[in-house]
């Protein structure tokens, strides 16, 4: 059991005197990683990370490949080129390096931003339906993480999947 949900239900034997009377509260669970997976959501952001990412890697790839080019080139026509051509080309190959390292630093960065940014709006959007859900059921306690059982009766995680979804049909409507 996981150590704080431990200590929530020992304070509240505590607090009532040992005994919590299990009619008046409604508990269910969820399942984060199940919900976020099954989330049309979570598709969408999937697809658009992905859109963003292969057209800036097909750049770089593209930018790579002219600085190889140019490698071969100076390994290739080293000894026919005058001293001034291969030093301009020498260091063409040293400025292109230098941006292609920066474009590659500047993409990873970029993307683990982007990706932060699409999972924190997911996770805004999850807790979202969930308070809401619970407020219709009248759910007074939802637990996640850290579950060694939880019986199908009180996982709501489906629930929580369809409400993303009636949610997302309906932003696609906009």
């Amino acid at each position: 059991m996981n150590t704080s949900v431990g200590t929530l239900i020992g304070l509240g034997f505590y607090l009532t005197g040992g005994l919590l009377p299990a009619a008046d509260y409604v508990i269910a669970v969820i399942d984060p990683t199940r919900i976020v997976e099954q989330s049309p959501q979570y598709e969408a952001a999937r697809a658009q990370l992905e859109e963003e990412v292969n057209d800036r890697e097909q750049k770089l790839a593209e930018q790579q490949k002219r600085l190889s080019e140019l490698q071969q080139k100076l390994e290739r026509d080293a000894a026919l080129m005058s001293e001034e051509e291969l030093q301009r080309l020498q260091t063409d190959i040293r400025n292109r390096g230098r941006k292609v390292k920066y474009a590659q630093a500047e993409f990873r960065e970029d993307f683990s931003l982007r990706q932060n940014e699409l999972r924190t709006k997911l996770a805004r959007q999850v807790e979202e339906v969930v308070a809401e859900l619970a407020r219709e059921e009248n759910i007074d306690l939802i637990l996640s993480e850290g579950m060694v059982y939880v019986s199908k009766r009180i996982d709501i995680s489906d629930k929580i999947i369809m409400r993303l979804k009636e949610k997302f049909e309906a932003s696609k409507g906009l």
